[in-house]
C-alpha cells in the first residue's frame, strides 16, 4: 500500500520501521516539530523524524493540519491509508477522509478501555491485570472509532517505560497483519458504556501521597516510570521513586521504619527498589543509602 505515516515518539518507531520492512511504500511521514532540549537548548528531531530521514522518506511537521493548505498537501499524496501512532495533532476530517481506506491508528490499550492520552500510566495504575494495542479506524471522536484487531499482553509487574516499548513493537506487528489484509480485519463498533478515559497525566499526580494503602503506591510509583516519575521530599530535596515493592511494616504514613528504607504508608509499608535523586542517574536502593544513609524515624513528605 502507499502509506502516509504518521507519529512522533519512540513508541511509533517500530511500526514504520516493519511497514517499510513489509514492503509498503512510504510516501511521507508527518511528525511533531523538532523540539529544543539538552544543554543549548538545540533543535532535537523527533525520534520518528530520526528514523525517517535515516531510512530517507520525506517528512513534514506541520504545527496544524487545520489550514486548507495543510489539508490539500495531504490529500495530494494520494494515499492508501494514512496509519498514525501517538501523533500528536487532532485529524480534522478532511485529512480522516483523505486516504482510500482512511486514518488506522494503534492505540496502547484494549478499546474502550483507556481512550484518551495515557492509556499504559492509567492501567497500570488502575491494576489492571492486562493491557494490549488497538488498531482502530479513526473518526472525529477521541479513540471512538471502530476496532480492527486486538493484540493483548499481561501488566504483571512491568512499568509503564516496559510496556512503552513492548506496546510499541507489538503495534507494529498488528498493523502488518491488518494492512496484510484490510477485508480480514472488518471494523467492529465500540461499546461506550464501557469506555473509561485515559487523561494526561498531571503533575500534581507524581508527588507520592504516603497516605495511600501501600499496593497502590508500587502500582501509582510503576504507573510513572520513568516519566514523569513519582516523587517524594527528603529534607529539601526532591527524590524520584522509579521501582518499589510492598514489605512489612507499620508506622505514620511517610515515616521511614528500618535502615532498609522501609517506608509506611496509609496501611502496609513500601521498600524502594530504584530511586533518582536531581541531576543523578538512576541508583538502586543499596547505592542510594551508601551515599546518603536515612535513619529511622526520618519522615517523608
Amino acid at each position: 500500500m502507499r502509506i502516509v505515516f504518521m507519529g512522533t515518539p519512540d513508541f511509533a518507531v517500530p511500526a514504520l520501521v516493519a511497514l517499510h520492512e513489509a514492503g509498503h511504500e512510504i510516501a511521507c511521514v508527518y511528525t511533531q516539530p523538532p523540539s529544543r532540549s539538552g544543554r543549548g537548548k538545540k533543535l532535537r528531531p523527533s525520534p520518528v523524524q530520526a528514523k525517517a530521514e535515516e531510512l530517507g522518506f520525506k517528512v513534514r511537521h506541520p504545527k496544524s493540519l487545520r489550514s486548507e493548505e495543510a489539508r490539500s498537501e495531504f490529500a495530494a499524496l494520494g494515499a492508501d491509508v494514512a496509519v498514525v501512532a501517538a501523533y500528536g495533532l487532532i485529524l480534522p476530517q478532511a485529512v480522516l477522509d483523505a486516504p482510500t481506506h482512511g486514518c488506522l491508528n494503534i492505540h496502547a490499550s484494549i478499546l474502550p478501555r483507556w481512550r484518551g492520552a495515557a492509556p499504559i500510566h492509567r492501567a497500570i495504575m488502575a491494576g489492571d491485570e492486562e493491557t494490549g494495542v488497538t488498531i482502530m479506524q479513526m473518526e472525529a471522536g477521541l479513540d471512538t472509532g471502530p476496532m480492527r484487531h486486538i493484540l493483548r499482553t499481561p501488566i504483571d509487574a512491568k512499568t509503564t517505560g516496559e510496556l512503552f516499548e513492548e506496546l510499541g513493537n507489538m503495534g507494529a506487528e498488528a498493523m502488518v497483519e491488518v494492512l496484510a489484509n484490510l477485508d480480514a480485519f472488518p471494523p467492529v463498533v465500540q461499546d461506550d458504556a464501557e469506555a473509561t478515559d485515559a487523561a494526561k497525566i498531571d503533575k500534581a499526580e507524581a508527588r507520592i501521597d504516603w497516605a495511600r494503602p501501600a499496593g497502590e503506591l508500587v502500582r501509582h510509583v510503576a504507573g510513572l516510570a520513568p516519566f514523569p516519575g513519582a516523587w517524594f521530599e527528603l529534607g529539601d530535596e526532591r527524590v524520584k521513586l522509579l521501582l518499589a515493592q510492598e514489605a512489612k511494616g507499620s508506622g505514620k504514613p511517610g515515616e521511614v521504619l528500618d535502615a532498609e528504607l522501609t517506608i509506611a504508608c496509609g496501611e502496609g509499608a513500601i521498600r524502594p527498589l530504584k530511586l533518582q535523586r536531581a541531576g543523578k542517574p538512576a541508583m538502586s536502593r543499596e547505592d542510594y543509602l551508601r551515599g546518603r544513609p536515612v535513619e529511622a524515624g526520618t519522615v517523608l513528605k
